[in-house]
């Protein structure tokens, strides 16, 4: 018998397959699922003058992607609809905007940056 373990979308199984089985008899079982370990991502780069500074207004990733230009920085006032940052995700910038008028309290990713769905890019008060 050997055994393998087998990732498919992501899970993984551990597989035991016997060898010389008799003719034409084969036997199969469940594969069993095994824990995934999480892999331990890298901690997300912060621009130093960011660091510790967080405001009440999260803007947040829409989607994955990768950072191509940081558009305000801290302190900076921005009205409702001004661009903070462009997203490049699936071979399209997409332009990240202030949702309200306020300030710029942190920039949480620079460029070049790759963020998730969800990820904090910035806060502002």
């Amino acid at each position: 018998m050997k055994n393998y373990t087998i990732t498919v979308n992501g899970n993984v199984y551990n597989v035991t397959v016997e060898e010389g089985t008799t003719a034409g008899v084969v036997q199969t079982a469940a594969p069993k699922a095994v824990p995934k370990v999480a892999a331990a991502a890298a901690p997300a780069a912060v621009p130093a003058a960011a660091a510790g500074a967080a405001g009440s207004v999260t803007v947040a990733a829409p989607m994955p992607g990768k950072i191509l230009a940081v558009k305000a920085s801290v302190g900076q006032a921005v009205k409702k609809g001004d661009v903070i940052m462009v997203l490049e995700a699936m071979k399209m910038e997409n332009d990240i905007v202030a949702p309200q008028d306020g300030t710029i309290a942190s920039v949480n990713a620079a460029v070049g940056d790759s963020v998730e769905s969800g990820a904090t890019l910035a806060t502002m008060n």
